[in-house]
């Protein structure tokens, strides 16, 4: 295959006798010097071995014939694969080289016609060694279910075992990386066992050549193209037979050619032009331009073998196909990233786990309610202030029954009830804070008004007014009241989508390839003006109630008896909910995370406060009623 040396034979046979009638290259690039040149001295060339697209042209080989088909009759194959497999977008690399030029040319402009674009072409100068060196398959893990490289199939079968110093891979790693590729070779042998003009079947050939080899047919240079040049034999014998019969009708021999006589040129150029015989190839005919017509085989490796997954035949558009492909990720991979628009929701074990916490609460609270009013009658449940107490535990109810709508998102209820979902939050988180809170924080407030002030009188110390805490009570609640039907008329909450961009993320096999694009039902559509109010309001209701707390902590009292438990509630309750806000705005686009914080930090501040608040009285109770 060097065309500096088929040069210097074609100058040797050309100037030296005997005078020769045809002329037999096999590669593309020795063929394409030879057939060009060819013309001058009027001599037919026919090849076994050439497939490069450029020898189609007849104007630049008028007299080029083949019976190795144009390396363009793979890609009608290679298009009806990639709809088959629903692929509208392919890369390509090849070696810059006439033949794979010209082949990627005319391939590109039939994935045009076919509404299909090759999105990447790349290309080499060196050897294809290195390209595969440099381009690290394995080591860039270029393979596997997200990737298919279609190679051409005339190597050997073995060709990805051959030990090459020069290839930084081993053998596993190599099997590997090419597990799965698709090839399309021209059938060079006839896969139906029938008699070829020579009386012999295909398989019969094989059998008698590689008795004749008398080695490996893998280590002989273009084996898979004998049965090519044997039928190229054939159909030169046959073509010289009919021009001699039509030489001899005109008076003429074919002894009678000479590199000046046309005339015998142009019979021997019609009689391959009209060949058509079974060969040991198949059935051989050449189409206008001189290149032979033939099958497509499509195989594919599995497990390291080739396996046949298919034949087409261009000239009838027919795909044969055996349906044993094998793909890593179980379907053929997407030519794109798909991106799927998807919306996230919270996961329901969560939901359900945090869902039985909140309803014990509520039950925990229901009990202790009814404890507190069952006993109000006792000196001890008496002295501390149980109407403020039993506040508490509705305000600890109400504040765990947000936890249920607090976790509704898509998947429990449709977009017409967000802003229902979202103001029933609002209200039973807000209305609990307040009663909850506000009690203890009422408690609090008082003790420390009153007996933190030494200059008062010790009368005044033990004066204590019931109504005023409650008006207290009241006042905390009746702005949440206010603030929030300001809030809903001005600026009612509503459902917003917040779009999370493009994620890695794989979706079933290998169709997708791999990412979705998130969404989120986000149910806080509140401005910040607002929030910010109601919310840093409570937050500082959260920092007076600790200093509250801790100056009072030496004070003791029998007005209000359980001070002393108030304000161990505050500080949980406080601690909890200060580090809960801010880490639940951070971990805003992780519904799970932010769920989880703020659903447990409302559990937790609920079960801390009535535990801490009325579990002590009960064994206080049982010495009363003794």
């Amino acid at each position: 295959c060097d065309p500096g040396q088929a040069t210097k034979y074609l100058y040797e046979l050309l100037y030296n006798d005997p005078i020769k009638i045809i002329l037999m290259p096999g590669c593309s690039s020795v063929s394409t010097l030879v057939a060009e040149a060819a013309r001058m001295w009027n001599l037919i060339v026919l090849s076994y071995g050439s497939s490069s697209p450029a020898l189609s042209n007849r104007q630049r080989f008028p007299t080029f014939f083949r019976t190795h088909p144009s390396a363009t009759l793979h890609n009608p194959t290679r298009v009806q694969l990639f709809k088959k497999w629903g692929w509208t977008k392919i890369a390509t690399i090849q070696q810059t080289t006439e033949v794979f030029t010209s082949t990627l040319d005319d391939l590109d402009q039939r994935v045009k016609e076919a509404g299909l674009e090759i999105t990447f072409r790349q290309s080499f100068f060196s050897d294809p060694a290195a390209p595969v060196r440099n381009l690290k398959v394995y080591k860039e893990k270029l393979y596997g279910k997200k990737y298919v490289w279609f190679l051409i199939g005339w190597y050997a079968d073995n060709w990805f075992r051959i030990k090459d110093p020069a290839i930084n891979c081993t053998e596993a790693e190599m099997a590997e990386a090419v597990e799965g590729h698709v090839t399309t070779e021209i059938v060079m042998l006839n896969p139906e066992n029938t008699r070829s003009i020579s009386n012999m079947t295909s398989q019969e050939f094989i059998e008698k050549l590689q008795k004749r080899l008398g080695k490996n047919p893998e280590e002989t240079g273009g084996f898979q193209e004998a049965p090519l040049a044997y039928d190229a034999i054939w159909a030169l014998a046959l073509a010289l037979n009919k021009t001699s019969a039509e030489l001899v009708k005109k008076g003429l021999r074919l002894e009678d050619f000479n590199y000046n006589n046309k005339n015998i040129t142009d019979e021997i150029y019609r009689a391959l032009n009209s060949s058509a015989f079974e060969g040991v190839s198949g059935h051989v005919v050449f189409d206008a331009s001189g290149s032979r017509m033939a099958w497509t085989l499509i195989e594919q490796l599995q497990g390291g073998v080739y396996k046949k997954i298919g034949y087409y035949d261009s000239t009838k558009d027919n795909l044969s196909w055996y349906n044993n492909d094998k793909w890593i990720g179980g379907a053929p991979p997407a030519d794109y990233t798909k991106v799927i628009t998807t919306f996230r929701f919270l996961s329901q074990k969560l939901f359900i786990s945090v869902s039985v916490l909140a309803s014990l609460g509520i039950l925990l609270a229901i009990i202790c309610l009814a404890f507190n009013i069952y006993n109000g009658h006792v000196r001890y449940i008496q002295n501390s202030q149980p109407y403020l107490n039993n506040m508490t535990a509705v305000g600890c109810t109400l504040a765990l029954a947000a936890v249920f709508p607090l976790g509704l998102d898509g998947y429990h209820i449709g977009p017409g009830l967000f802003p229902f979902v979202c103001q029933a939050r609002l209200w039973l988180l807000g209305l609990g804070f307040s009663l909850a809170y506000g009690s203890m924080f009422t408690k609090i407030w008082w003790v420390h008004t009153v007996f933190t002030k030494k200059e008062e009188k010790k009368e005044k110390r033990k004066t204590l007014e019931p109504w005023k805490l409650y008006a207290t009570v009241g006042l905390l609640v009746g702005l949440d009241v206010v603030t929030l039907f300001i809030w809903q008329i001005v600026d009612p909450l509503h459902r917003t989508i917040e779009d999370f961009g493009v994620q890695a993320r794989l979706v079933g096999a290998a169709r997708v390839g791999g990412h979705i694009a998130g969404g989120s039902e986000e149910p806080y559509g509140h401005t910040r003006a607002h929030g910010g109010i109601f919310y840093g309001f409570k937050g500082l209701l959260l920092l007076l109630g600790i200093f509250l707390a801790y100056e009072t902590k030496s004070v003791s009292t029998e007005k209000i008896n359980d001070h002393r438990a108030v304000g161990m509630a505050i500080y949980n309750v406080a601690v909890l909910c200060l580090i809960t806000a801010p880490v639940t705005m951070i971990l805003s686009s992780q519904q799970d995370a932010a769920f989880a914080f703020a659903s447990l930090a409302v559990v937790f501040s609920s079960y801390i406060t009535l535990v801490v608040l009325f579990v002590p009285k009960v064994p206080h109770n049982l010495v009363g009623k003794g």
